[in-house]
């Protein structure tokens, strides 16, 4: 009984953080272009009502309608798509990790996996955000940018050392902590760990780039 007090009652914040800022207006699921490649893009009128609620949800949320990105992919999944875009949305529009360094730390994630889509359009949040063109140029090339601020190093030194060690030392804890404070690690994480699905998602899919452009990253050794 209390577990399911507990589920029910996070259930609730999530959708009061995320309802509370939600689009006045909902965009027509039925004007929803999605993207794709391996798989194909659905529309509302071909989805399964697992489908629709799921996809209702997404472009009903704080994202402001956006379907750009894994969403198409996740629709394979509908249940389990659905609950973890709303995980998505909440480390975006609940995290406690400022803009910066969100930021920064979703380009490291997208350079580890070599994901051009998210690279291509989180470098262009973290610059943005605050981040330097040559920090993002760095790690682009799978370099440690030169002379990073406190804040920025402290985020760079725990989001490197764990997705490429797997581990934290106790100083790279003890500076993200003193930055970011006990929740911030945690809201880290899980920035990490949205983001690093959404990579693996799209390097599947090989889900395309803007019209216009061009994949950024070259495998690293």
């Amino acid at each position: 009984m209390r577990r399911t007090f507990i589920v029910v009652i996070s259930v609730f914040t999530l959708a009061a953080v995320t309802g509370a800022q939600a689009p006045a207006t909902r965009p027509d699921p039925r004007a929803v272009r999605l993207r794709g490649d391996r798989f194909r893009p659905l529309t509302y009128d071909e989805m399964t009502p697992a489908q629709r609620t799921m996809i209702e949800h997404v472009i009903g949320g704080p994202r402001g309608g956006g379907t750009e990105g894994p969403f198409n992919v996740q629709l394979r999944s509908p249940e389990m798509g659905d609950l973890a875009q709303q995980f998505g949305a909440a480390t975006r529009f609940a995290t406690t990790v400022p803009r910066k360094l969100y930021e920064l730390a979703i380009i490291i994630t997208a350079r580890h996996w070599t994901a051009q889509f998210e690279w291509t359009a989180h470098r262009r949040g973290a610059i943005t955000a605050g981040i330097s063109a040559a920090t993002c140029d760095a790690i682009a090339q799978g370099r440690r940018p030169a002379a990073l601020p406190p804040d920025e190093a402290a985020v760079y030194n725990f989001a490197t050392e764990l997705l490429e060690t797997k581990q934290v030392s106790d100083a790279t804890f003890a500076a993200a902590k003193t930055v970011l404070g006990e929740r911030g690690v945690v809201d880290l994480i899980h920035v990490m760990g949205w983001y690093g699905t959404v990579s693996m998602l799209l390097n599947v899919d090989r889900y395309p780039l803007p019209e216009g452009t061009q994949a950024e990253l070259k495998p690293l050794r």
